[in-house]
């Protein structure tokens, strides 16, 4: 078992640097069914529908397949990564100290407490306009989109906003909650949607409908878009199989909740976006979110509430991960409190598309900034757990100044430098037109990045054997 690294409020001292806490073996609550009901539920939601609309793009068949082997490819990391959180009873960021430096820890935290901020944010507009939809069936308010339909997203974000706050106010208790009531709305909720589509629309219909020429999406964009969506979970993974004394709950379950989740919903959202072009004859990937296309379906209210609920699900695991960041980076905060600072930054951002530009085109910049910078960061930090130290960390290290993962004044230069080389190699691989507009960039990318991290480590450390820490 691991050895168990105690929390403590005490100020930093001299030899040391802020608090871990891992999670004894007997004190771990979550079951198999919870975690595949968490990642279920962090991927049922609003922005799953919404990406696989935005694929539909590139027509059913490949985005179907491209949905499918990105998927597959993308959690199977996340089971690794869970497994790191399982054996060590450490949060995500926290391991990253092992790989990145103790201060060089930074990094990956402030690029996961911006992403799943982001995510936040995603999830919250597109409920958000479910709730003007709903206003406007109830109270005949303009809808967003429509002359004065502010009004209604700005009070939505307002009401998810509070929702929020009330999902992750019991911290890892609440999300479990959450979970296991959203899961259930969830699989109502999306066999309904299956059954309207199907009757509006043939299979066939859907099958034979092509993009117009001039909005077509390459499987390469295709692949970096999903990607930088899947690849975000990765480094969440282990702020909740921490919680669990199965290995199979870690490993099996998780990766079988994702990509439940994912297929699901990504598959729901494609079809019904391309289900609705073909109704209406017309194609605009800017309505692929599921409050107009449950609108333009005729779904009702019902519809609509059940997307606002769904979302809710999906924010706590989002909120718990950024929450989960922060305080690897301010130690004098406490979980609760991040998640509070972070819960509200997230309304915030929910703001800039209101004002600034199209929902699509932030949505998808986004999206390209974060593939950009997550890949080659779990590259890093899965090779330096599972290849360089052989699934042995020395958790007592984790807090300790001059200490194994102390480096040189806190930060491992490697493996910020190996980081850096990705995002580069991700940024040139992009301007290859036979790679981005085929496989994509992000994978090969991160192999990049792995194999630079590998050979850099073991030529600067070379005495870096496994140590510690047996199961």
């Amino acid at each position: 078992m691991a050895q168990e690294v105690k929390a403590t409020t005490a100020k930093p001292t001299a030899t040391t640097f802020g608090h871990v806490e891992s999670i004894p073996r007997k004190n771990r609550r979550m079951t198999n069914w919870d975690l595949f009901a968490t990642w279920i539920g962090a991927n049922a939601n609003n922005g799953t529908w919404y990406i696989g609309g935005v694929i539909a793009a590139c027509g059913l068949v490949t985005a179907s397949t491209t949905l499918i082997i990105v998927g597959l490819v993308s959690y199977l990391l996340l089971a690794l990564a869970s497994e790191m959180g399982y054996r060590t009873g450490l949060p995500a960021m926290a391991l990253t100290r092992a790989s990145f430096g103790l201060r060089g820890s930074f990094i990956p935290s402030i690029i996961n407490v911006v992403q799943f901020i982001g995510w936040a944010a995603v999830n919250t507009f597109i409920a958000a306009t479910s709730i003007s939809y709903i206003f406007g069936e109830l109270f005949g308010w303009p809808v967003y989109g429509k002359a004065g339909g502010n009004f209604g997203l700005i009070i939505g974000i307002v009401i998810m906003s509070v929702l929020h706050l009330l999902s992750i106010s019991l911290g890892e208790r609440s999300v479990r909650l959450i979970e296991r009531i959203g899961i259930v709305l969830v699989v109502i909720f999306v066999v309904w949607e299956s059954v309207v589509v199907f009757r509006m629309v043939s299979f066939r219909d859907i099958l034979t409908w092509q993009p117009p020429h001039n909005l077509r999406m390459s499987s390469g964009v295709a692949a970096d878009t999903l990607a930088a969506f899947n690849l975000a979970w990765v480094t969440a993974a282990s702020d909740f199989s921490r919680f669990t004394a199965k290995k199979s709950a870690a490993t099996t379950f998780s990766f079988l909740g994702a990509n439940f989740g994912l297929f699901w919903f990504a598959f729901i959202g494609l079809f019904a976006t391309i289900g609705t072009a073909v109704t209406l004859n017309h194609f605009d990937p800017n309505n692929s979110d599921p409050s107009t296309v449950a609108a333009k379906l005729g779904l009702g209210v019902l519809a609509l509430l059940v997307i606002v609920l769904t979302s809710t699900t999906a924010n706590a695991v989002n909120l718990m991960s950024a929450g989960s960041a922060l305080t690897n980076m301010v130690h004098q905060l406490s979980l609760n409190v991040s998640l509070w600072i972070v819960t509200l930054v997230a309304a915030a951002v929910t703001f800039i598309p209101v004002y600034l530009a199209s929902f699509l085109d932030v949505f998808e910049a986004f999206l390209d900034g974060i593939g950009m910078f997550l890949g080659p960061e779990i590259a890093v930090f899965l090779v330096d757990y599972f290849f360089l130290k052989g699934k042995q960390y020395r958790l007592a290290e984790f807090t300790k100044v001059r200490g194994a993962y102390w480096y040189t004044r806190g930060i491992n230069w490697v493996a910020v430098a190996s980081w850096l080389l990705g995002v580069v190699a991700y940024w040139g691989l992009k301007q290859v037109t036979v790679i981005s507009t085929t496989i994509g960039a992000t994978f090969i990318a991160m192999i990049i990045t792995a194999v630079i991290y590998g050979l850099g480590m073991r030529l600067t450390h070379p005495a870096a054997a496994p140590v510690e820490n047996k199961d």
